[in-house]
């Protein structure tokens, strides 16, 4: 309600005062107990709740605001009761019951407004503070190398995509059981659709009216993500479409994307539902970041779309033939390496890749002549600016859409100031008709590689695995400094000749990311751009994000920050 200039100001009560350095101020009740008082602060960053008594050591509790998911104002159950409530939801890290370490845990509080017999008031005054507090919780934007996430527009319309058959066949009850609660908390308006067979989910996406909707989400294993991509990318506006955030809940047994999501966060190591439970926070955080993927290309001309890895050899047996374990859930990738290392297979083939050059490191201390010092910054975060997504405005791009599609290049450098890394951009080409994302990098499958690249001599390898995330499961850490949008390929290959013990060595230190400092002389690691693979061998398996495609000569190039990954 407007007031007029001219009239003098209300008293204002004790529950509303302001506090100091622009705070929020007011007394409530424990909505158990009205004789139970408390003085409640709202800072920018924290939620400070204080029993009022007489003792001299009194009951304090700080909340901070980058743990909240929402906060709603409402009425009591008892119709007679003329206070009104405010419900706020957070989701802080504590100290695990059983076992070390910590992880997200719910934990909601509840205060009583009764200052006025009047409950419109008493209503009104909740709201204000509810509303405060989501205001506050939303400007907990985390910030990496100086620049700030973009949000999804709160609150945001969600398509929720669940695959009820993946991992132990858990994830609807899973979703119904923790998710969908997390969601209404946060206010996040969701529709829920339910995969019916393979390709169901590619096939929605393909032809959906993405204005609909703010960011799509997948609760499943990486299969269904490896579906929405490409669906996507063969819509007629795959420029504007997979500029669509997507969001992972882990619902399978890989879960690989969902595990690299949840340590690019800096959270601590969680597994199972504690790792559900983490994205399913940064999924009403609405946090965005950008996602590389890589255009694939197969011996059919067949083009695909990776946002996890490229698999032959060992790898990718493991994880066809595993699939008959599908019902333990995670322990199947186990109990896939053990029967696969009892009868260790080489593979004969060729491997040829672009590196990344590297710019030679500079002395500590030392700038360039006549140059400020500059400050690392992420390029394919768009903007030092937070930016909601809102209708679009852009003239290249159809304005209906109602999420941002800032029409961004981005170069690709490393997080480290002394490892720049030089790399093409994204190129796109219109003959005035189609749009086409073209791989500038990649000479086509007949034709030799550059002289630029480098080609492999040794021809007998054990596996081949070129991964874009951190994790290829949730207890495999793969590649410990890779990050969702660092535009690297990494490129991992071990050469025969190595032992049994020695691969299961090798597999278990990769749990902790330790696989590297083994000093093993058959694994080999290389951060690359492009790669190109000729199996020699006639039969074998090549799996791309997990699932198993044409066999035969294949070759990819990353394309960096081309699409948008909710995270945190």
């Amino acid at each position: 309600m407007e007031r007029d200039a001219s009239e003098p100001p209300d008293p204002v009560p004790s529950h509303r005062r302001a506090g100091p350095e622009g705070s929020l101020y007011g007394e409530f009740t424990d909505p158990l107990n009205d004789r139970l008082r408390y003085s409640v602060s709202l800072t920018e960053r924290a939620l400070t709740i204080q029993r009022i008594s007489s003792s001299p050591t009194r009951t304090k509790v700080v909340f901070n605001l980058a743990d909240c998911t929402g906060c709603r104002a409402h009425r009591g159950p008892d119709p007679a009761d003329v206070g009104a409530y405010f419900t706020a939801w957070f989701y802080p890290f504590k100290r695990r019951w059983m076992s070390s370490g910590s992880a997200r845990q719910r934990t909601e509080q509840c205060l009583r407004v009764a200052m006025l017999q009047d409950p419109v008031s008493n209503l009104q005054e909740a709201e204000r503070w509810a509303g405060a507090i989501r205001d506050a919780a939303g400007l907990q934007a985390p910030r990496r190398d100086g620049v700030t996430y973009t949000e999804v527009r709160r609150p945001g319309r969600v398509m929720v995509l669940v695959n009820p058959h993946c991992g132990r066949g858990q994830a609807l009850q899973l979703f119904t059981g923790q998710v969908e609660g997390m969601l209404t908390e946060a206010a996040v308006p969701y529709t829920l659709i339910i995969t019916e067979h393979q390709n169901h989910a590619r096939e929605l996406v393909r032809k959906a009216d993405l204005s609909q909707w703010d960011a799509l989400v997948i609760m499943s294993g990486d299969g269904l993500l490896f579906e929405v991509i490409n669906g996507l990318m063969e819509r007629e506006d795959w420029q504007e479409a997979i500029r669509t955030p997507l969001g992972i809940l882990p619902g399978g047994s890989g879960n690989a994307l969902a595990a690299s999501v949840h340590h690019y966060s800096q959270s601590p190591p969680a597994w199972n539902e504690e790792l559900l439970l983490s994205c399913g926070f940064m999924l009403c955080k609405g946090l965005v970041g950008s996602l590389d993927l890589v255009s694939i290309h197969l011996a059919s001309r067949q083009r695909l779309f990776s946002f996890l890895s490229l698999a032959w050899g060992f790898v990718a047996d493991v994880d066809i033939e595993s699939e008959k374990y599908r019902h333990v859930g995670a322990i199947r990738f186990l109990m896939g390496t053990l029967v696969r290392l009892a009868s260790l297979r080489v593979y004969q083939g060729k491997l040829a890749y672009l590196p990344v050059k590297e710019a030679p490191a500079i002395p500590k201390g030392s700038i360039k002549a006549n140059q400020p010092p500059s400050t690392p910054q992420h390029p394919s975060l768009c903007s030092s600016l937070p930016c909601r997504l809102i209708p679009n405005s852009s003239p290249n791009l159809n304005a209906h859409h109602n999420h941002n599609t800032t029409n961004c290049n981005h170069n690709t450098i490393s997080n480290s100031p002394n490892n720049a890394i030089t790399s093409k951009r994204t190129e796109i080409k219109s003959d005035g008709k189609t749009v086409v994302l073209v791989d500038s990098l990649l000479p086509g499958l007949e034709q030799p590689v550059p002289e630029s690249w480098t080609v492999v001599k040794e021809e007998d390898f054990v596996l081949v695995l070129a991964i874009y995330q951190s994790h290829l499961a949730e207890d495999l850490w793969t590649a410990p400094g890779a990050m969702a949008d660092d535009g690297l390929i990494h490129l991992f290959y071990v050469t025969a000749g190595i032992s049994r013990p020695a691969l299961l060595r090798l597999f278990l230190a990769m749990e902790k990311g330790a696989h590297l400092a083994c000093g093993c002389p058959h694994l080999v690691y290389e951060k690359v751009k492009a790669l190109r693979l000729e199996p020699i061998t006639p039969q074998g398996v090549i799996t791309v994000d997990g699932e198993m495609v044409e066999y035969g000569p294949v070759q990819a190039q990353i394309h960096p920050g081309l699409a948008r990954l909710i995270c945190g």
